[in-house]
């Protein structure tokens, strides 16, 4: 809750911190990660604005360890969502991922277009980024990107992808030059 927390806290007012979760199972019990962002974001005196679902596995699939859903929740103290800008409560599918980890697309782009449309933030700011889908979202729709990332084999492939918004596919320098 504290990582939450100091999210929220170094958001600016009229900006939004989303978070991207999928629950935990341990010692048999399930760990409610949207329960913890809500429990920081009321701390910090944030209102949720969006929860959305994204399905990894399709409807009715049973999956061990992890379920088969991720929640995004979006959360401000000064934007409010208009009722006409809202979408789908439930992603059947996340997209196109690079890593079984990672965002899908469509999760992605869902992100950065409410982002881009909603807020007057220039630059989306990624821990915890991974191998890039969210950076290479937000660059796709002209918003700046940073991320952060523990990983060095994970940042280099962060640092190399891109989204081709018309084949709606993830590209590297690599695959990009190999087709020229």
């Amino acid at each position: 809750m504290n990582a939450g927390r100091a999210a929220l806290a170094a958001t600016p007012d009229n900006g939004v911190t989303i978070f991207y979760q999928s629950d935990i199972k341990r010692d048999g019990t399930w760990v409610d990660k949207s329960y913890l962002c809500q429990k920081a974001a009321e701390a910090e005196g944030r209102a949720l604005l969006w929860h959305k679902i994204v399905c990894r596995h399709p409807a009715g699939s049973v999956t061990y360890g992890r379920p088969s859903y991720s929640h995004i929740l979006c959360f401000s103290k000064e934007v409010r969502a208009p009722v006409e800008a809202s979408t789908a409560d439930v992603l059947p599918e996340a997209g196109e991922k690079t890593w079984t980890r990672g965002m899908g697309i469509e999760a992605c782009l869902l992100v950065a277009r409410f982002i881009a449309e909603h807020t007057q933030t220039t630059t989306v700011i990624h821990p915890f980024c991974g191998e890039g889908s969210m950076l290479a979202a937000a660059n796709a729709l002209g918003l700046s990107a940073i991320g952060i990332e523990r990983s060095p084999k994970r940042a280099e492939k962060a640092r190399k992808l891109t989204l081709d918004l018309e084949a709606r596919a993830w590209r590297t320098e690599e695959r990009a030059s190999a087709r020229s």
